[in-house]
């Protein structure tokens, strides 16, 4: 099989939304199950482009692992780097929904997460170094023998190609700031591209001003910084230019999985080689469709949805 075109690394779990908006957690009265985890919703995003992709990643032996790999095979995503760890459950997590911006997460990875059971020996490195697109998380860092197998895939990638890392900063996955700050520095020098919004861009490089978190972000070898600014939009800049982009209006229903449905079209505008521009726009307005939907996974739109939404000529110019 060619080379992938996205390959992610990191978490996986599944996402049981309640289907009432405005209802605490303890009074919800029904829920539904999606495929979840940032890396892998990433994946699925990607897919949604007609973007070969796979994930590495892991789950329990357990129901929701067979779930997994159902929901991976029904996205088109390739399940060959997902394993499961005996003893531990596959990863759930749970979501309030309080329109417009407030949505807490309830994460269930006790007693640990299958996905930080990622071994450095048992990855395919041939995979990692061919991917046109290779993608890791800053929770990917939070604890080992993910860290170690992480930082071992980014000096294997060895700055080839684009390499993306996801800040991703979840402050109940750390034991403080300032030792993701000094994991996630170790990442840095390996990537070409940084991903992250003012929260986790201070958690990174301790700086919460756009331009100059991608100006530190540039000092440590990233070449392009991509510093999303929630209501202001998104600033992108490329060691010369900065692109700065207004976010798409839209009446949100569950901002969650926003970012990821940024971070597929990110991945799907830099493999067709568009202008930093141009793919800023694009990935505002994947994360702006999401945005108003319920779901994650799910929600990830398609070229001809962006397209529209973008009302930017022949649909055909989206797929190039």
């Amino acid at each position: 099989m060619s080379a992938f075109e996205v390959l992610t690394m990191g978490r996986v779990g599944v996402d049981l939304y309640p289907q009432q908006v405005g209802v605490h957690l303890e009074d919800v009265e029904t829920f539904a199950k999606y495929l979840g985890g940032s890396a892998t919703n990433v994946a699925v995003a990607a897919a949604r482009y007609q973007r070969r992709t796979a994930v590495i990643t892991r789950t329990g032996d357990d129901p929701f692992g067979r779930f997994v790999h159902a929901a991976l095979a029904g996205y088109g995503i390739d399940d060959r780097f997902v394993s499961s760890v005996p003893g531990l459950p596959t990863p759930v997590t749970f979501c309030e929904i309080f329109p417009p911006d407030d949505f807490p997460l309830y994460f269930y990875r006790w007693p640990k997460a299958p996905d930080l059971q990622i071994y450095a020996e048992e990855l395919d490195y041939d995979a990692i170094r061919a991917a046109g697109v290779f993608w890791v998380t800053g929770t990917g860092l939070c604890d080992e023998p993910s860290r170690t197998a992480t930082l071992a895939a980014l000096e294997a990638r060895g700055n080839q190609g684009i390499t993306v890392l996801d800040l991703d900063y979840r402050p109940m996955f750390w034991e403080s700031r300032e030792q993701a700050r000094s994991w996630i520095q170790r990442a840095l020098p390996y990537v070409t591209v940084a991903v992250g919004n003012l929260d986790e861009c201070d958690t990174a490089v301790g700086e919460r001003e756009p331009l100059a978190a991608a100006r530190k972000l540039h000092d440590f070898g990233v070449s392009l910084a991509v510093v999303k600014q929630g209501p202001k939009g998104v600033l992108a800049h490329d060691r010369t230019t900065a692109v700065e982009v207004p976010p798409v209006p839209v009446n949100v229903l569950n901002g969650l999985g926003a970012g990821d449905a940024f971070g597929g079209a990110l991945c799907h505008g830099l493999l067709a080689g568009w202008d930093v521009e141009r793919v800023m726009r694009f990935a505002n307005a994947a994360g702006a469709i999401v945005a108003g939907r319920l779901a994650c996974s799910d929600a990830m739109p398609t070229a001809a949805e962006v397209a529209e939404l973008l009302a930017e000529g022949p649909r055909e110019d989206i797929h190039a």
